[in-house]
């Protein structure tokens, strides 16, 4: 069986790979780079944009089934990059697993669809939609979840997974972030009360996207359904930055802010990077204020019950995988 992931290359994308090459699929990656490491695992590897139709078609062909991994993430950015690439590419995955037949697609959500700046705590699936959207990446992802659902009949099944702030070894986005500003000097806490927040160490995340597509075909239980996924071990949010400082051999964050002085400080910062044209993620943000001040963790009982999804890799361990990694790298 010859599998599909979008986003191939990149951190969970990759580490899905390498499960289904251990399960004895074929593989083939889309994505915009080379990835010679995949190349000599013997992957196949598609080039192209996501919001090429074509591109996106000719990746597919003779493949059973789609995990589309890949998006365009962020805090910042030109939301119409944010709409080419996570709705305008998911349009042309589900037109194109339609045109070719293909019965089985599994989305990478995200639970930023269900953020709204309050707390999180303990929700499931059936929390709704955020009604109002500070951030590019949270809009475009609910709306391609959306899709992804609503594309789900008798010919093609699909379901969707929201894991929660992925990070491991090899992490290009939270890890990294995290480490930049810390040596920047750039990490304040906001407000002082300790906010809860749920992680999901990558193998995890790719573990649950194997089961979903493992049990997922036309008219199956989990068809057209979305499932929350998490470590299922929610803690104190700067507890696990200082951790993750420590394994770098960075001190910890003790400077604070009130949650309403970071919130306008984001808004200061997204007008001047709007109006000056500033390039790169600027300090802070609204979306990120209330990310950082508030909790959110979520309910994993349907992912458990329907997908037979069980976190393998604890807080504590996962903290001892990247510090081992970090010194591998000269990162500490």
């Amino acid at each position: 069986m010859k599998a599909l992931v979008t986003g191939g290359g990149g951190f969970l994308g990759g580490v899905i790979v390498q499960q289904l090459l251990e399960q004895g699929y074929a593989v083939r990656s889309f994505s915009r780079g080379s990835y010679p490491l995949l190349e000599a695992l013997g992957v196949e590897i598609s080039r192209g944009n996501l919001a090429e139709a074509e591109a996106v078609q000719e990746a597919c062909q003779d493949c059973q089934i789609v995990f589309h991994v890949a998006a365009k993430a962020g805090i910042w950015g030109n939301k119409d990059a944010y709409y080419r690439t996570n709705v305008t590419g998911t349009d042309n995955v589900i037109s194109a697993c339609r045109a070719l037949g293909i019965s089985r697609l599994v989305y990478t959500s995200t639970p930023s669809v269900v953020f709204d700046g309050r707390n999180l705590d303990g929700v499931d699936e059936r929390v709704p939609y955020a009604s109002d959207y500070k951030s590019a990446y949270p809009a475009t992802k609910a709306t391609a979840e959306r899709m992804i659902l609503a594309a789900n009949d008798e010919r093609l099944a699909t379901v969707a997974l929201r894991p929660h702030l992925i990070w491991g070894p090899g992490d290009t986005h939270l890890v990294p972030g995290i480490l930049a500003r810390g040596r920047a000097g750039r990490l304040r806490r906001i407000g002082k009360v300790s906010n809860l927040v749920d992680f999901t160490y990558v193998e995890d995340a790719a573990q649950a996207h194997l089961l979903a597509a493992a049990r997922l075909s036309p008219g199956s239980p989990i068809a057209g359904r979305v499932f929350f996924i998490s470590q299922d071990e929610p803690v104190p949010l700067w507890d696990f930055v200082n951790r993750i400082l420590e394994a770098a051999g960075l001190p910890p964050v003790t400077g604070t802010v009130s949650p309403r002085l970071a919130y306008a400080v984001g808004w200061l910062c997204e007008v001047l990077y709007g109006r000056l044209g500033l390039k790169g993620e600027p300090p802070m943000t609204r979306f990120l204020a209330e990310e950082l001040a508030t909790s959110h963790w979520f309910d994993i009982s349907a992912a458990r019950q329907e997908l037979s999804y069980q976190p393998k890799v604890s807080v504590e361990e996962g903290l001892e995988r990247l510090k081992a990694w970090l010194d591998a790298e000269g990162q500490s």
